[in-house]
């Protein structure tokens, strides 16, 4: 049985540490269950290990709003203390207070 703890939870917003972007926490993978293309696009000296939790986030640069598939040990905490713009986060959040967002629905 695999064991896996994820040190982010939903709504939590995160950066990436090493590309301009932040954004919000919807989904969590324990390991990664993205697609082996997606995964071999990575420089090799870059790729993350699979075998961590990858998150997915509703995530903002200065240019654009994406969703952006990114393993733990690439994001931090966002200390600047400010909310998210993207426009999906209204979907499935409520309003950013205490530095996230709470969810709009119930999990399974």
């Amino acid at each position: 049985m695999l064991k896996s703890n994820a040190k982010y939870h939903l709504g939590q917003v995160l950066k990436h540490r090493k590309h301009t972007f932040r954004g919000v926490v919807f989904d969590v993978d324990a390991i990664f269950s993205n697609t082996q293309e997606w995964y071999d696009a990575i420089p090799e000296d870059s790729r993350p290990a699979k075998n961590q939790p990858f998150y997915h986030l509703l995530a903002e640069n200065d240019e654009s709003y994406y969703v952006a598939y990114v393993s733990e040990q690439n994001l931090i905490p966002d200390a600047s203390g400010g909310p998210v713009g993207h426009p999906d986060l209204p979907d499935l959040f409520g309003d950013f207070e205490d530095g996230r967002y709470p969810l709009h629905f119930q999990l399974n």
